[in-house]
């Protein structure tokens, strides 16, 4: 029998869906808009990627002090504030002059965005039981997902119709919505006494990926014997002994990022997996949605539909995939989906010199949708699973970060993978990388990852007694 929502738990659904939505969308709509951007206020492929990659740096670095803050402060408090910054730095960046300050709100909007995902999700798993939590993570993926994959859709058809600029502006409605929506839940909201937030970590965290990223982005445009090339190495080495620096640190009174989390095997290897499927989704939808416009010569709409058979997929199928993943265990779906996603990519490879999108790139994407919906919810549930309900926020806000990270470190990789011109060579190198990387999801999950006891699949496992 299905299991029912309350009116309450359908609201907090919507909140939830809603409040991830902006953050999803905001981070995949940008993509199409890109060719558009550099033409308007100038910049090649590293002003692209600084583009992307100034929103994912404070939104993969911040999203864990959000976490934490909403464990410690609230988690309704933390999602309007986050809904509000996002709405306020949507504006900022649509109106941007110059691609400095464009590249500058979009680090703001990051940092807003850091306080959506964690606390939206943290909602559903704090206010939910089996089996209903497990029926609305995979509406919650379903819908959140379909952001990700149908904003360059929808950001296509606003680039060739009015401006790219409408493109940010689209935040506006939902987060209203979801603002007004708020007033009429019926929630406490729970609050951690004595919690304390480790801004100094925050710090080293944000500073390490920032330098890492700068040296990964600029280094390939950098000619060699240019003394620039010295301090962007220095950046590097300085980004990663931050990094580190961070880690080590968490082994405080009240860390960021809580290591004895990852002494859970499914969470770790859950978030390893994380790293590599987000990392290749990243990629992939990058390296789609520009090169369909500036290398296949397609307009930014056409860019966009080439994700409608995986946003269909998605949200038709990872509904369904949830209750099945609670049911049976997220292993097994954790293991095909990937492997499923990695024949979508190798697909990709039959595009060549004379394009053709019904036969080159629709069987990929069809494929490469099938496993995404069967993967993303049975990954999120098999994360949150393996923390307790007074530590989901963490637990959400840690899986959110590696994945955004993932985005971070594929795309500011990219002029290594594709070299400094995204041609078709290039096209199909990153398509090569995705599916390595889609693999080795799949190999961690089915190493790592442990059905929770009292799923089929785990009793089927469970050697009989004597």
């Amino acid at each position: 029998m299905t299991a029912r929502m309350t009116t309450q738990q359908r609201l907090v659904l919507a909140i939830a869906v809603l409040g991830s939505f902006v953050a999803f969308l905001d981070g995949t709509v940008v993509n199409v808009a890109l060719p558009a951007i550099a033409r308007e206020l100038g910049g090649g492929l590293t002003t692209q990627q600084w583009t992307v990659d100034a929103y994912l740096v404070t939104l993969g670095a911040l999203i864990l002090v959000a976490g934490a803050a909403s464990d410690a402060y609230g988690r309704l408090l933390v999602l309007r504030i986050g809904l509000i910054g996002f709405g306020l730095a949507s504006i900022a960046v649509a109106a941007a002059p110059s691609i400095e300050l464009l590249v500058a709100a979009r680090a703001l909007q990051g940092v807003a965005g850091a306080f959506l995902v964690p606390s939206s999700l943290a909602l559903i798993t704090g206010t939910m039981d089996e089996p209903v939590r497990s029926r609305a993570i995979g509406i919650w993926t379903a819908l959140t997902t379909g952001a990700m994959i149908v904003g360059p859709l929808l950001g296509g058809i606003i680039v060739d119709t009015a401006s790219w600029r409408w493109v940010f502006l689209i935040n506006v409605l939902p987060i209203g919505t979801a603002l007004a929506l708020l007033t009429r839940l019926d929630l406490r909201d729970e609050r951690r006494p004595g919690a304390k937030i480790d801004w100094i970590g925050a710090a080293l965290c944000t500073a390490g990926l920032g330098l890492a990223v700068l040296a990964l982005i600029e280094l390939p445009a950098t000619a060699a014997g240019d003394p620039a090339t010295v301090w962007l190495w220095i950046a590097l080495v300085v980004g990663i002994l931050l990094f580190a620096g961070f880690v080590l640190r968490q082994r405080t009174v009240e860390p960021l990022l809580p290591l004895d989390l990852f002494r859970s095997r499914t969470f770790s290897a859950g978030n390893l997996a994380t790293l590599s499927i987000y990392a290749a989704l990243s990629l992939n939808g990058f390296v789609v949605a520009v090169y369909l416009q500036q290398g296949a010569g397609r307009s930014a709409t056409l860019a966009g539909l080439a994700s409608l058979p995986t946003t269909i997929l998605v949200i038709a199928l990872s509904s369904r995939i949830g209750a099945l993943s609670g049911r049976y265990g997220p292993r097994v779906f954790m293991t095909v989906g990937p492997l499923v996603m990695a024949v979508g990519c190798l697909l990709l490879l039959l595009v060549g010199e004379d394009f053709d999108y019904w036969r080159q790139v629709l069987p990929g994407m069809i494929v490469l949708g099938l496993g995404l919906a069967i993967t993303v919810s049975p990954l999120t549930a098999a994360i949150l699973g393996s923390s307790s309900h007074e530590r989901s926020g963490i637990a959400s806000a840690v899986n959110n970060a590696v994945a955004r990270v993932a985005g971070l470190l594929a795309i500011a990789s990219l002029a290594a993978i594709a070299g400094s011109a995204l041609d078709l060579a290039g096209f199909h190198r990153a398509a090569w990388v995705t599916a390595v990387l889609l693999v080795v999801g799949a190999v961690v999950s089915a190493v790592g990852v442990r059905n929770p006891v009292g799923s089929a699949q785990a009793e089927a496992e469970e050697p009989p007694g004597p």
